[in-house]
């Protein structure tokens, strides 16, 4: 198990946690926010079996006075956004508490991990070559960051129930397409396979 890894995505403070960025933005789900628990058994298994936890970790880089660099699609979707939000090494940037902590952690600018990122060099260095995946959005930062974990050659597998969306029919046509890139399972079968 020491080449396999539970890569969470973008579990965060700033997305999950009653005082963080989304929070008090207004943007909550309840699909989300079940994640945390569903999560947690597959990482404890994950490292009893003798794999690796990886956490990748939204960023919104701070410019001159701490004001972030926020891509203009992003300012449409999620005008609340501000200064102090997702920033490297805060609160609202880590990872939360119950899946903590993490072997790796990987800091991304963009929906896919891999993006301008060192994730591939410290998956390569790790020895890792197999991928579970699970996080938020299903249709954005898990999406994006498996299938480009698929061009670079990883095996994939990613968790149907350990990966939400704010819409539930969104998270379900997204897993359906990933199919073709990684394998689908359950938190449940996945225990079972470490166990």
């Amino acid at each position: 198990m020491n080449n396999t890894a539970l890569v969470l995505v973008d579990m965060q403070n700033d997305f999950l946690h009653p005082k963080g960025a989304y929070a008090r933005g207004g943007a909550t789900s309840e699909h989300i926010a079940a994640l945390p628990a569903k999560l947690k058994p597959v990482a404890d298994a994950m490292r009893k079996a003798g794999g690796w936890i990886v956490s990748t970790h939204f960023t919104l880089v701070p410019g001159k006075d701490g004001e972030p660099f926020i891509a203009e699609h992003l300012k449409k979707l999620r005008p609340f956004l501000a200064k102090g939000d997702f920033v490297p090494g805060s609160f609202g940037h880590g990872l939360i508490d119950e899946l903590a902590p993490a072997d790796l952690a990987i800091e991304k600018i963009a929906y896919s991990a891999f993006h301008m990122s060192r994730m591939d060099w410290m998956l390569e260095q790790a020895g890792i070559t197999d991928l579970v995946f699970g996080g938020i959005v299903t249709n954005g930062g898990v999406a994006s960051t498996v299938r480009d974990a698929h061009v670079h050659g990883y095996q994939c597998t990613v968790l149907s129930d350990g990966c939400a969306a704010f819409d539930p029919a969104v998270h379900e046509v997204s897993i359906e397409a990933l199919r073709s890139v990684a394998d689908i399972t359950t938190c449940e079968e996945i225990i079972s396979s470490l166990n």
